[in-house]
């Protein structure tokens, strides 16, 4: 086969540094957009970007062209440097180092881009940690509890 074809799908959740609420009603808007503004000019092709107040979730298509652990740097260090320049209350704004990503089945694209759709509603019962802690599960990824907030 002489071309690469591909198309992956992927869900990425990573939260701020010490799980902080910095992602207010006023610059989340602008923060998601940014996020997937990011990841457009990386050709990963943003499906849904959303979050609640210490988190966001990605759901791109993963090109060919870049690495998962090289979107994330550049995602993570042009988001927080942006948002750095929002005023005083975000200058000690950091994301926190590791992350997750998940495969997600084409078929599957709804509902995922409903979930984050969904964050405030599902966060007036359930907590980031507890929601993170259930993706983890639900993809039977084993983790060390002392190393998933930094």
């Amino acid at each position: 086969m002489g071309q690469t074809l591909i198309k992956n799908y992927v869900h990425i959740v990573f939260g701020t540094k010490n799980q902080q609420n910095f992602i207010n009603d006023e610059i989340e808007v602008d923060l998601f957009a940014y996020i997937g503004g990011i990841c457009n000019s990386l050709d990963c092709i943003p499906i849904k970007v959303g979050g609640y107040r210490n988190h966001v979730h990605i759901l791109c298509s993963l090109s060919k062209k870049i690495a998962l652990a090289k979107l994330l740097e550049i995602v993570k260090a042009n988001s927080s440097k942006w948002i750095k320049t929002k005023g005083e209350a975000f200058q000690d704004f950091y994301w926190q180092n590791g992350y997750g990503s998940f495969s997600v089945n084409p078929s599957q694209l709804q509902r995922v881009v409903d979930y984050i759709a969904n964050q405030k509603q599902h966060h007036e019962k359930k907590s980031f940690e507890d929601e993170y802690r259930i993706i983890l599960k639900k993809y039977d990824i084993v983790y060390d509890e002392k190393y998933v907030w930094d």
